[in-house]
């Protein structure tokens, strides 16, 4: 999608940069890597075309949910998620949740100086707001940091990001829930089971909720 929507070159294109550089941190060989940006140019000769759409709705207990889908066939992506809303949720119209979520853009990146300052990387970069990774995502003697964005600034903050320093290995537009659902333990697991089929789904590339 990265390669389909910009330049078909990691150099030129940041956010495929960043998919290439999350591909070979999860070990997928070059050919195949070499083969995706391809075929999401256009440069191979297929002739599938894949459509991102989005789905708005309610998760159990009123949890707000947007989904995204890459897909070849729209109506059997259609199929599959109004059979995931019927057995539990709310299937809603578009923009009946939108309104819940920030659109923005996201970077997570990781500098090899512990000692760097995230805070004022964002700053200097024009990130709107930062937090820190999991230390769990981040390896010994490393600072890990998500970083948000304006929409139109994404690839500016990328770049500058860089440029200090930083090694980006996620960039791409979200969506940022503006406040979360609180659920006791019992009716999270619920809301976790639902939002676990959804993302299970073939076609279902990101799913984003409001649940705290």
């Amino acid at each position: 999608m990265a390669a389909r929507l910009g330049d078909p070159s990691p150099e030129h294109n940041a956010r495929l940069r960043a998919a290439v550089e999350a591909a070979r941190k999860a070990s997928v060989p070059r050919d195949t890597i070499d083969r995706a940006i391809k075929k999401g140019a256009g440069l191979t000769g297929d002739d599938v075309t894949y459509d991102l759409v989005t789905y708005e709705g309610f998760a159990p207990h009123k949890v707000p949910v947007i989904i995204e889908c890459l897909t070849d066939n729209k109506n059997r992506t259609a199929s599959d998620i109004r059979v995931c809303f019927r057995k539990e949720g709310q299937l809603g119209a578009i923009g009946s949740v939108a309104w819940m979520f920030d659109r923005v853009g996201v970077i997570e990146a990781v500098h090899g100086d512990a000692s760097v300052d995230s805070e004022g990387s964002a700053i200097e970069a024009g990130a709107q707001d930062v937090e820190a990774l999991e230390a769990s995502e981040v390896e010994s003697g490393q600072v890990g940091a998500r970083f948000y964005t304006e929409p139109t600034d994404l690839d500016i903050v990328n770049k500058g990001l860089t440029e200090a320093g930083w090694t980006v290995s996620k960039s791409e537009l979200s969506y940022r829930a503006k406040s979360f659902v609180e659920l006791p333990a019992d009716a999270r697991r619920e809301v976790e089971e639902f939002l676990g089929n959804i993302d299970d789904l073939d076609d279902v590339h990101r799913v984003y909720a409001g649940l705290k």
